[in-house]
């Protein structure tokens, strides 16, 4: 028997040994950069000397500058949403933003970020640390759905932003909206969570440590230090087939494929053969040289860890709060001059940072311990969820709508699709997500 799938990797792996060092600057271009020169801390002690952040942007800003919204990504996204002038391919959200789209840039300025721990411009692992000038590989600190979007805040600080008109985001990315809407209750004017949570649950935290844990057992993985050498492309395209499998649904997938096979004249084989079985490795194949693995395993861990409930928030504002001492010594090594700017910095911020919650008694439920802690969410919400969603399912879209009502939200929109895609619907509905937005973005306060 032959085995074709196994010789193509032998084959990547044989170029990749020979070939230059993979680079993730031309697979996304056409970004602005944002430079945060001032030390960075992270919710788990670590310190980002400092902090770069890769954005693009669409239609105008206003003179009050209220017309802004800011899109949120998923995972593995760049700041790319939209085509523009110096990127006029497809953005990954191309069909959802622009002039008389459901998000109007006749009427709105659109950002999109790539996230810190990100591998498209901004800050992350496969970055340079400038203490020693090589790639922080696996020395990269642990970081949370909180830090990047307080990484994307500083941006729009610098882009003289004070208030949102809405922050938007779908799957990681409504997880983020939520953080934001949460983090910065004065500066966002209405929330839209699509196909996300408001805490990771077993089920998706399983499915990404199965990723992480094919991903890491690639030899060429070697802890994270890689980029030197040959890539961990096996791992990466493995983790990825696994991730597919939870993007999209049965039924669609029984109505594109069925039981059919590539070849339905020839003999079973052990390598790809259903139709099934060559999407997921098309899907993979796509997907392994495009994406930085190391990133990949830090902002799906972020995503495990996510979780708005009142005594996990607390926990990381206590250790914030305890840490904020190591930045303070770095900020005492400089010169009076630039002190009194990080010091201007560090003052603003903190008007700005995470409000202390309540305390709640160990004995009241998880439940009660999560509507605690998205209390300060008060602005216009709407919650999108699909019926056929397998990784963030539609009871806990209900969660995040039922949880904000009995916060004291009064502001509320659930709405749940019957769409066959899936969690991917988010990417693919245009008329049924797109108008949802379109209506919540356009309607009076």
């Amino acid at each position: 028997m032959s085995f074709p799938c196994i010789d193509k990797l032998a084959s990547r792996t044989q170029k990749l040994d020979s070939g230059p060092e993979p680079s993730y600057d031309n697979i996304v271009t056409g970004y602005e950069l944002f430079e945060h020169k001032q030390p960075f801390l992270l919710d788990h002690g670590g310190i980002l000397p400092h902090v770069t952040v890769a954005y693009e942007t669409w239609g105008q800003l206003n003179a009050a500058k209220d017309n802004c919204i800011l899109i949120h990504t998923g995972l593995s996204a760049s700041s790319h949403a939209k085509s523009q002038p110096k990127n006029e391919k497809p953005g990954w959200w191309e069909d959802f933003i622009g002039p008389g789209c459901p998000i109007d840039t006749n009427k709105f300025f659109v950002v999109c970020t790539n996230v810190i721990g990100g591998c498209y411009g901004s800050t992350g692992p496969s970055a340079i640390d400038p203490a020693d000038n090589e790639r922080y590989a696996t020395r990269f600190p642990i970081l949370t759905i909180f830090d990047m979007v307080r990484a994307q805040f500083l941006l729009l600080d610098h882009l003289g932003i004070e208030k949102l008109h809405a922050s938007i985001g779908s799957s990681m990315g409504g997880m983020q909206s939520i953080a934001a809407a949460s983090l910065y209750p004065d500066r966002v004017n209405r929330l839209v969570s699509i196909s996300a949570c408001a805490r990771s649950h077993p089920y998706s935290i399983a499915l990404r440590h199965t990723q992480r844990q094919v991903l890491m057992a690639d030899p060429n993985w070697n802890k994270g230090f890689y980029y030197k050498g040959i890539p961990p492309h096996i791992g990466m395209k493995l983790a990825r087939e696994i991730a597919t499998i939870s993007y999209r649904s049965g039924p669609e997938w029984e109505l594109r494929f069925g039981r059919k096979r590539a070849q339905e004249d020839q003999s079973p084989a052990l390598c790809p053969d259903f139709l099934i079985e060559t999407y997921l490795d098309h899907q993979g194949e796509r997907f392994c040289l495009q994406y930085d693995a190391n990133s990949l395993l830090y902002i799906s861990k972020a995503m495990d860890m996510f979780d708005m409930s009142a005594s996990s928030v607390q926990r990381l504002e206590q250790q914030r709060q305890k840490n904020q001492i190591k930045v303070d010594d770095i900020l005492a090594k400089q010169d009076e001059k630039q002190r009194e700017q990080e010091q201007q910095q560090k003052d603003a911020n903190k008007k700005d940072d995470r409000p202390s919650l309540t305390t709640l008694s160990a004995t009241d439920p998880a439940t009660q311990d999560l509507i605690e802690g998205m209390k300060k969410i008060k602005m216009p919400t709407l919650v999108l969820g699909i019926q056929t969603d397998l990784l963030f399912p539609v009871w806990q879209q209900k969660e995040i709508a039922e949880c904000l009502r009995a916060s004291g939200n009064k502001k509320v929109t659930y709405y749940e699709l019957d769409a066959m895609f899936g969690h991917d619907t988010f990417l693919i509905d245009r008329v049924s997500v797109g108008g949802a937005i379109k209506g919540h973005l356009e309607s009076k306060i």
